[in-house]
């Protein structure tokens, strides 16, 4: 069994949670220190779309875009096991569970402690998280667990395709349904401009780099662009920390409270997914990497999503923010969950 150091998962990332973790004094310090500074940087946006923020998500996501292959479409076919448990846990489960969670915690459990304005922005950001799945990191989960790398892409790419038509429609039906109001022009506008126009990118990328069909170039310029994605990542970390900095110290539970959900609906939906894996006698190298896909958040998206849509001093944002926060932790510890149990699979 390989060990975290024998892993693709690089220092950086390992310790992912401790840096964002730090970002976010670093944005509430400065935020409270120049405020004036993150107001001016507020006032930079078009069409509800913040322009800096905008440049660091784009800077973040494009280098994951490079790793999708719609070649491996042609392999769709064969392991539908897995893709069937991937389909279903992530586009008809996992953003309804998510919906749920937040208004029971938010509108009933937590009810006396966070104001109802606040309560309906955080269960937003809670589901702009479940209706998006992860595309970069997977690879990374699979790898550790020593998945199927190339059903993983599969996985990987399936889900980008219909993330583009899916995200949109199922976002606004949730946030239909618990209230909110939320402008169609907006949601589409950001399905473009964070789903679309990178994942074109990305494709016309590997394209170029592909021509001879040797992945080490795509390998070494992935490499290359990788810490770029980290610093775009840590850096609207702090801008948002820095914009929600007074109501942090106001309300310094917020942040616990948004977590507890997130961490029930991250084990939670692992269980669902992983157990089917095991009760359709699917292969360990497919059934753990569909349920990690299913696990772990695009929160990279959902972070740029309810920017757009609330702003970025809303509490949506900052509960996607959150997730960025429990998501290495809550997604190691199922790793290796995953790798103790790989005997009990067929």
């Amino acid at each position: 069994m390989p060990s975290v150091d024998q892993s693709p998962l690089g220092a950086f990332e390992r310790y992912l949670s401790l840096w964002v973790a730090l970002c976010i004094g670093a944005g509430v310090t400065l935020g409270l220190v120049v405020p004036g500074l993150f107001s001016g940087i507020a006032d930079l946006e078009y069409a509800s779309v913040n322009l800096v923020v905008a440049v660091f998500i784009w800077v973040m996501i494009y280098p994951m875009m490079v790793n999708v292959d719609f070649a491996s479409l042609k392999d769709v076919g064969r392991k539908p096991k897995g893709l069937c448990i991937t389909l279903v846990v992530n586009w008809l489960i996992k953003p309804f569970t998510m919906a749920a969670l937040g208004i029971l915690f938010f509108e009933y459990i937590f009810a006396g402690i966070v104001d109802p304005a606040d309560a309906k922005e955080y269960i937003a950001g809670m589901i702009l998280l479940g209706v998006a799945p992860c595309t970069a990191m997977v690879f990374v989960w699979s790898q550790l667990v020593r998945g199927d790398a190339n059903y993983t892409l599969v996985q990987v790419s399936i889900n980008d395709i219909v993330m583009v038509f899916a995200f949109a429609p199922i976002a606004a039906l949730l946030l239909g349904v618990t209230d909110i109001i939320v402008p169609w022009e907006t949601l589409l506008l950001s399905v473009i401009l964070y789903v679309v126009i990178p994942l074109a990118a990305g494709y016309l990328t590997r394209r170029l780099l592909d021509k001879s069909g040797n992945h080490e170039r795509i390998n070494e310029f992935t490499a290359r662009v990788k810490p770029f994605s980290v610093m775009g990542l840590l850096a609207t970390v702090v801008l948002l920390f820095g914009f929600q900095a007074q109501t942090i110290v106001d309300k310094p539970l917020v942040i616990a409270l948004i977590a507890i959900p997130l961490l029930v609906q991250g084990y939670g939906i692992f269980a669902v997914a992983y157990g089917w894996g095991y009760l359709w006698r699917v292969p360990f190298s497919t059934a753990a990497p569909a349920a990690l896909i299913g696990t772990s958040n695009f929160f990279e998206l959902a972070v740029a999503v309810a920017i757009s849509l609330f702003g970025l001093n809303s509490g949506a944002a900052l509960a996607t923010v959150v997730g960025v926060l429990v998501e290495v932790p809550v997604m190691l510890s199922l790793v290796a969950f995953a790798n103790r149990t790989r005997s009990r699979f067929a």
